[in-house]
């Protein structure tokens, strides 16, 4: 993961969250988290595609539910945010991303 780009996604709440930028097809980590399935539109310009959490990423990516639809609206990168704060944090996290960015993927 030698990738260091950041990137800020604002929830509906107006809480900013700090996410890491990796290449779809990185090797993650176990380390519980929220990810954002995102499309870069121009350099530095990214499209949410799918929002989620999970307690594992090293796992949670390879064979995920959602990826005929990720796949379908260009996903090019992964964003990660690392989050111990257990799993009812991650889902507000989520919830939250959600509600403010509409990504078409997560319905």
């Amino acid at each position: 993961m030698a990738d260091e780009r950041t990137i800020h996604w604002e929830g509906k709440s107006g809480t900013k969250y700090k996410y890491w930028i990796y290449k779809i097809g990185t090797t993650f980590t176990a380390a519980p988290g929220s990810y954002v399935f995102a499309k870069e539109t121009k350099p530095g310009t990214f499209e949410p595609i799918y929002i989620g959490e999970t307690g594992d990423p090293s796992e949670r990516f390879d064979n995920h539910h959602k990826m005929p639809c990720i796949r379908k609206y260009g996903a090019t990168h992964i964003h990660v945010h690392t989050n111990a704060g257990g799993e009812a944090a991650r889902k507000t996290e989520e919830a939250d991303l959600v509600q403010k960015q509409n990504p078409p993927c997560n319905d």
